[in-house]
């Protein structure tokens, strides 16, 4: 993935602070005992988080505070969006397998994608949490952050909520759907 250019104007600033204020009001089961005051002077004091936050809205994540670690001080942002973030589907897991296809490669992967945002992806524990806060990917699947092990064995794992239950899977790191993506979470 090429170097995304990490400036944002005040005015896009200025929009993306109302676009999270109103979502953030919008969804108070997600993050209750949060006051968004908190959140807003932590963020106009975090101009990296606040970019990654940006990116995580431009792809279609729909970023949202989802709670506060206690022991870091640190708020914690998911993508909240209802199905995987549109901007960031038809993606293999990891470079390698992206790499490894040796006809129709992606134009990206999960990780790459991730680490340019300033994201991580979630985890399978994660993933889960966010489950309980709402019904995602009904339509679509998003790679979460895949155990060591079995990455090495050439798998990668993936995640979504069907017949009201939240389904775990496994694939090949190369592979990539048009409904699949990743959601990532942010801590500010």
């Amino acid at each position: 993935m090429s170097k995304l250019k990490k400036d944002m104007s005040p005015e896009q600033r200025h929009n993306l602070l109302k676009v999270l204020k109103a979502r953030f009001e919008k969804n108070m089961n997600r993050h209750k005992g949060i006051e968004w005051s908190e959140v807003q002077t932590r963020l106009e004091a975090n101009a990296d988080k606040l970019w990654s936050l940006y990116e995580m809205e431009r792809t279609g994540g729909e970023p949202d505070v989802t709670g506060h670690d206690i022991n870091s001080d640190e708020y914690i942002f998911y993508d909240c969006s209802p199905e995987s973030p549109k901007g960031r589907r038809n993606v293999s897991y990891d470079r390698e397998g992206q790499e490894s296809r040796k006809s129709h490669k992606p134009e990206n992967n999960a990780i790459d994608m991730a680490t340019a945002m300033g994201i991580e992806l979630l985890t399978e524990d994660q993933y889960r949490e966010l489950q309980k806060l709402g019904n995602f990917d009904i339509k679509t699947s998003s790679w979460v952050k895949t155990p060591s092990d079995i990455r090495k064995l050439g798998g990668a794992l993936f995640c979504d909520r069907r017949y009201d239950h939240v389904f775990v899977y496994h694939n090949s790191a190369p592979s990539y759907y048009g409904v699949r993506g990743f959601r990532g979470l942010l801590r500010v």
